[in-house]
């Protein structure tokens, strides 16, 4: 199985990185871009479990330590392994 996950800042929470990018696409002539949010994307790759047993271990390895709730949020799918 194959936990696809996406971590973002809050809404609220200064995305400096963002907003570096954004004035750079600004000064690139890219004037329709109104704001830039980054984040990361990981992939972990998971055996031996069920999809509900995934579920919960991916959510303990988010809330533990791939993001950190005071700022960032987690979303995350589950597709079969190739």
């Amino acid at each position: 199985m194959l936990a696809k996950i996406h971590v973002t800042l809050k809404n609220g929470v200064l995305d400096s990185q963002g907003k570096a990018v954004h004035q750079a696409l600004n000064d690139l002539g890219y004037a329709e871009v109104e704001d830039v949010r980054l984040g990361k994307y990981m992939e972990v790759a998971l055996s031996g479990i069920s999809e509900q047993e995934a579920q919960t271990r991916v959510t303990e390895m988010c809330e533990k330590l791939l993001a950190n709730t005071v700022i960032e949020s987690y979303r995350f799918s589950l597709e079969p392994a190739e």
